[in-house]
């Protein structure tokens, strides 16, 4: 079961898309399926055809967001949070290879799109992280076993600067 939690930035990034294909999208593509059933036979109307299969899509969408937005919980930045991986936490570690990553720890819903440097707090690794210090050395298990990861640094800032 994924969980509810999300970051402020992920939510107002869920509500801005709800609003813009509700507001903007849905009436653009409304005008255009109406026009276009205007012209007569629905059949082998390519306009009409395309652009219902887009209406049901955003509105498919609109009801998957309208559904999801209540039940999600916004987690906020709180002082107590320093110096462990909490929920919104940047984090960046290296392995026994060299290998470093940095990513963010945020809701399920927030690691699609454009969200480069996220995971999922249900992901094995947030779970693995979760609660620990700078400098921890934390086993994760992984498809390939179990590997240990140092923990370099733990930052809370809106958006990764390294």
């Amino acid at each position: 079961m994924k969980t509810k939690l999300i970051t402020p930035e992920g939510y107002k990034k869920l509500h801005d898309e709800h609003e813009e294909i509700w507001l903007k999208q849905r009436p653009e593509i409304t005008k255009i399926v109406t026009w276009a059933a205007s012209l007569g036979d629905r059949s082998e109307n390519a306009d009409y055809q395309y652009n219902k299969r887009k209406l049901r899509e955003i509105d498919r969408r609109v009801r998957f967001l309208r559904k999801l937005l209540p039940e999600l919980k916004i987690i906020n930045y709180s002082k107590e949070q320093e110096g462990r991986v909490f929920f919104g936490a940047w984090v960046e570690i290296k392995n026994e290879t060299g290998e470093v990553k940095k990513f963010r720890i945020v809701g399920p819903e927030e690691i699609y799109g454009d969200a480069i440097g996220y995971i999922s707090i249900d992901s094995p690794m947030a779970r693995a992280l979760l609660k620990k210090e700078v400098d921890d050395i934390v086993a994760v298990k992984t498809p390939n076993g179990i590997k240990e990861w140092h923990i370099i640094s733990i930052i809370y800032i809106p958006q990764w600067q390294g």
